[in-house]
């Protein structure tokens, strides 16, 4: 009986082994694939200096639509569609402007309107400034931000290593910013750019004038860092200076536009199905070449790695390139709706948004036993210098799908040069190292394959 069990650990060592060797071989197949035969620099070098900024309800959206669409189709899936979905179309409008009026002194400074921003009157608007530190300081000084600009200028805590914990930790100044001063009275808002650097770049993003009316919306900009710094400095000498913004934005009537979906039928679980994606659109600033079109090609490039390899999955493969993450997350919820609405199962997805640096590891949201399988794997992908799995959020665009068991994760690149472009006039494709690029789908397509092996644990 003893012999028995001791035949039986070695054979199931050995199997373990064979399997460990395998899932090697093939990981390093698929880095050598991307790295040397990769199609996602010159998918990225199309979509950022062909068609250029992609932000919702534009005409360079739906160029990008109809580009992806084409190359998905000729990488020969078994099935590339639209998906229609509405979306907002909030148009800038010429370029701001915007200077310190301080005595007999005018000081420009670089600002860019924040994401469904209403413009200044026609002239611009010009008032004195509150300077505070986040929303919570609005309270102290109560009626005498009736009349002024708040200027938000808490900047992103350089302490945290995992520089999005830095973003999340002062966003809500941006997003809601305007909301809350209008409440007092104030006439407009201008908030520290999100950026970990000192430059002259105003970084946009989206904001919300929450549930109230209309009549109530006040402008509302970014300024840079640098422009931030000078402004507080400027405050403080005198704090009864002027602040002067002209922006002539406009929010305009919803828009039709689509997700691009690809997919690769599963020979062994077809109604299984593994998501893969990125947001097509960007902010208008820039061609967004790392928020997201990184994320979009490696998306794309997985399939087409698989495709190049010859691997067949077992479960359905779908790639999904979502519309309008930027101001309104309209796509991932379309996606969703659909996917619920026709009794799809989804058991994992994976998103692509942090930029496309160096890849590190994948943020997670699992139960405990997956997390767990998951984490089992980093030995394989040490070599390539990813080692960190973590659980945490996955993506803003997978985050509203649900099954009735799936596992979600989020590609980690290295995030210290992310802010540095976020929303701003430089996230444009010579910022992207192709290295890197081609190392985050390897390691995307990586995990997809063990996945498609292995399955979740129910």
């Amino acid at each position: 009986m003893k012999k028995i069990v001791i035949i039986g650990a070695f054979f199931l060592s050995g199997m373990s082994v064979l399997a460990q060797t395998s899932d090697e071989k093939m990981l390093k197949d698929i880095y050598n694939s991307s790295l040397t035969n990769g199609k996602c620099y010159s998918w990225l070098e199309h979509l950022s200096n062909k068609i250029g900024s992609r932000l919702s309800g534009s005409e360079n959206a739906e160029k990008a639509v109809q580009y992806t669409k084409a190359q998905l189709e000729a990488l020969g899936l078994d099935k590339v569609y639209l998906q229609e979905v509405m979306v907002p179309k909030w148009v800038r409008g010429e370029k701001e402007t915007a200077y310190i009026l301080d005595n007999k002194t005018k000081i420009t400074v670089p600002i860019a309107a924040l994401g469904g921003s209403v413009a200044t009157p026609k002239n611009g608007l010009t008032a004195e400034v509150i300077e505070v530190q986040g929303i919570e300081d609005l309270k102290k000084w109560g009626d005498k931000i009736k009349g002024k600009i708040v200027f938000y200028n808490r900047p992103m805590d350089p302490t945290f290593i995992e520089t999005f914990k830095s973003y999340g930790g002062c966003v809500d100044q941006r997003y809601a910013g305007a909301k809350e001063a209008a409440k007092f009275g104030a006439v407009g808002t201008i908030v520290r750019s999100m950026n970990l650097r000192l430059d002259d770049y105003p970084h946009t993003g989206t904001q919300s004038y929450g549930d109230l009316q209309p009549s109530e919306y006040i402008p509302t900009a970014a300024i840079s860092t640098n422009g931030a710094e000078l402004l507080s400095q400027k405050l403080k000498a005198n704090p009864g200076l002027k602040f002067y913004f002209k922006q002539s934005c406009e929010q305009m009537e919803d828009v039709l536009s689509y997700n691009v979906v690809g997919e690769i039928k599963g020979t062994e679980h077809p109604d299984n199905i593994m998501v893969v994606g990125g947001h097509l659109d960007s902010w208008d600033l820039a061609d967004g070449s790392h928020d997201d079109g990184a994320g979009v090609v490696q998306s794309m490039e997985a399939l087409h790695i698989f495709k190049r390899l010859g691997y067949k999955p077992k479960n359905t493969i779908r790639v999904v390139l979502f519309m309008n993450e930027e101001n309104g997350g309209r796509g991932g919820k379309k996606y969703a709706e659909l996917a619920k609405t026709n009794n799809e199962n989804h058991i994992f997805a994976l998103e692509s948004d942090s930029g496309g640096f160096s890849p590190r590891g994948f943020s997670i949201e699992a139960d405990d036993a997956n997390f767990q399988r998951i984490s089992s794997w980093k030995n394989l992908f040490e070599p390539y210098l990813i080692h960190s799995f973590v659980k945490g959020g996955a993506g803003a665009d997978i985050n509203p799908l649900s099954s009735g068991k799936i596992v979600k994760a989020g590609l980690k690149p290295d995030s210290q040069r992310y802010f540095d472009y976020h929303h701003a006039l430089n996230d444009n494709f010579d910022a992207i190292n192709k290295r890197e690029l081609e190392l985050g789908a390897a390691t995307m397509t990586s995990l997809l394959y063990l996945i498609d092996q292995n399955g979740i644990m129910e």
